[in-house]
């Protein structure tokens, strides 16, 4: 009975994450399980049992080679080479005559990995194409409907997203840009809605932790540098390289810390988004994994129970994530773009006079 109460749990628990079971009377690893399921691979795997094999793209020493993940693993779901390249720890490499990775000397004598370049569909490049679809059919529908029923009051799916639309144009954009908003609103709305559906899809069942993707992160915020720096005016090269009521021989030290500002802006934007969407999976992981560490029946539903909570604050989290993105996005943009009608007295050791 004891054994069959855990197994419920232990479905229950993991047919969201697709838990791989330790083998027959080996230990269960919840560090391998958690690494597993919050990382990136080249098969999808939904639940136990039910995965999607994505195609490989590689091109190296053997041309271009493009074949599906699937090659890598037996009948019993063990992996091996194939033709000519090993997968390891979600990576690949060439294989050696022994079936293991090619181990090459650089010029500084360290031994490292050889390997192709990788330019697979993994499973988060295939939940991007997946969200990036679902966004453009959500939206080309609305836009469709506002169409059709132009000066009549929003219905279904419309009536839905317009508050949202709203408050991001309203709250979000015009008091922290000012008169030159509407440009920037395309964007806001952009990164919000996509970062907060792919914080959802990551909550799915066999969802891919996108966002929880450093490099997806940081492409976000990379983004968000260059639309700053491509808008900024004077006055905001000034405060950089002349900041008011700063002493001249003060300008060697406030200079680099100014320029520093800047990078650690965005920075600040892919770390936040990345860790406290990674550290929400850890946790909701973390404790489903305490029913196969105790295989108590007193534990089980403690465990559950405890998860099941943290999963719908994260639901809010998700929410939360993505507008304090887009918030902190839209001051950035704010700053760089705010007009000094006149500006008094630009020396250093002065007052400054701004009238905005």
């Amino acid at each position: 009975m004891k054994k069959l109460f855990t197994l419920l749990l232990s479905l229950f628990a993991f047919s969201g994450f697709a838990a791989e079971p330790a083998e027959e009377g080996g230990k269960f690893d919840p560090g391998q399980m958690i690494t597993h399921h919050i990382g990136d691979e080249h098969s999808w795997e939904f639940a136990h049992g039910a995965t999607l094999h994505l195609p490989v793209i590689l091109y190296g020493k053997n041309g271009l080679d493009i074949f599906s993940s699937k090659n890598f693993y037996d009948e019993h779901g063990n992996l091996k080479p194939y033709n000519g390249y090993v997968k390891e720890h979600g990576h690949i490499y060439y294989a050696n005559e022994a079936g293991e990775p090619l181990t090459e000397t650089n010029a500084e004598g360290e031994e490292h990995h050889a390997g192709p370049l990788d330019f697979s569909i993994t499973k988060n490049v295939a939940s991007l194409f997946l969200s990036v679809a679902l966004l453009l059919i959500i939206f080309f529908t609305i836009a469709g409907r506002y169409k059709a029923n132009a000066g009549k009051a929003p219905k279904g799916i419309q009536s839905f997203f317009e508050p949202i639309i709203i408050f991001i144009r309203d709250e979000v954009a015009k008091p922290n840009i000012g008169p030159k908003y509407e440009r920037y609103v395309p964007y806001l709305l952009t990164i919000f809605f996509f970062i907060w559906f792919n914080n959802m899809l990551g909550l799915m069942p066999g969802g891919a932790n996108l966002t929880g993707n450093i490099a997806v992160t940081m492409v976000l915020a990379v983004f968000t540098l260059l639309v700053t720096l491509f808008s900024s005016n004077k006055a905001y090269w000034a405060h950089i390289f002349k900041t008011p009521g700063v002493p001249v021989a003060l300008l060697p030290i406030m200079i680099p810390i100014e320029l520093v500002g800047i990078l650690t802006k965005p920075f600040s934007l892919m770390v936040r988004l990345f860790a406290n969407i990674t550290a929400g999976h850890i946790i909701i992981l973390s404790l489903f994994s305490l029913i196969f560490i105790f295989e108590s029946i007193a534990i089980g539903p403690v465990s559950v129970a405890f998860a099941v909570f943290m999963n719908f604050l994260e639901l809010f989290v998700a929410l939360l994530q993505a507008y304090v993105f887009t918030l902190l996005t839209a001051m950035y943009f704010g700053g760089a773009t705010e007009e000094h009608d006149h500006v008094e007295d630009m020396g250093f050791g002065g007052n400054v006079k701004d009238h905005h």
